[in-house]
């Protein structure tokens, strides 16, 4: 474990011995239960308020998406988003996969409109250079809302993690479905952790209901941040921030 995160007040939690099996040989687990009831009512109403606020401007700090309401920069806008990065099992999952110090790579937010959302399989840190590593990138779906295949829950290629070379090696048509592909589907509340060289994507969101995830993206401390925090930190986040969190941010 990384010395720095324990001197600052983390405590591991322990996976259970299947969750640590599911990373190392499918690439992802699903942690149920991580968002209680209350935390979860005000997740959903920050995320509605926020995208009626920035409008045809929310998720600009990143990426914006044809047919999906997109959020950034979520550790500026609002208190409700500061357990997120900080969660306990979702940080051992973190170093379990990438075995060195870590930091936050970004956090956004993603709801896919009705028969909108497919997106090409891809991977978040590329291929790993050997069958075992090293990985740079760890991604996590929060679950604002159940995932379903019916709403578009996100399609993952189980093992693809520790296939070598690029992805188009593979696969011709990533926009196609892939005959190894399942669906990372859970109960809002959830949290799906998953190594970043998997080949995932967004899928199409057949029913319509709300399909709501927060992306909390963790990524080697030696590689750049997808969100630069030193540069978007404002000072009202600066001021609530632990030494925890000022690590994992790497805001100091």
């Amino acid at each position: 474990m990384d010395a720095q995160l324990l001197q600052r007040g983390f405590t591991p939690e322990l996976l259970q011995p299947a969750q640590y099996r599911e990373l190392d040989q499918n690439g992802f687990t699903v942690l149920e239960n991580i968002i209680d009831s209350q935390w979860l009512t005000q997740l959903r109403q920050t995320f509605e308020d926020l995208i009626e606020k920035e409008g045809e401007d929310a998720g600009v700090e990143v990426a914006q998406m044809k047919g999906v309401r997109r959020l950034a920069d979520l550790i500026n806008k609002g208190e409700a988003f500061d357990a997120i990065y900080l969660q306990s099992a979702l940080l051992t999952a973190v170093y379990h996969i990438l075995q060195r110090p870590f930091k936050l790579h970004s956090l956004n937010g993603h709801d896919p409109l009705a028969n909108e959302g497919l997106q090409s399989l891809h991977a978040d840190g590329g291929q790993p250079e050997t069958s075992k590593g090293p990985f740079r990138v760890v991604n996590s779906m929060w679950m604002l809302d159940d995932f379903t295949t019916e709403n578009g829950a996100t399609r993952i290629i189980p093992g693809s993690h520790r296939k070598l070379g690029n992805i188009n090696d593979y696969i011709t048509d990533r926009m196609a479905d892939h005959p190894e592909q399942v669906h990372l589907q859970g109960s809002a509340g959830s949290v799906a952790v998953f190594n970043g060289s998997i080949w995932h994507g967004s899928y199409i969101n057949y029913s319509g209901r709300l399909r709501r995830t927060l992306h909390c993206a963790f990524i080697a401390r030696e590689f750049d941040q997808q969100t630069n925090q030193r540069e978007y930190l404002r000072p009202e986040t600066a001021e609530r921030l632990s030494p925890l969190a000022r690590y994992i941010l790497d805001v100091d």
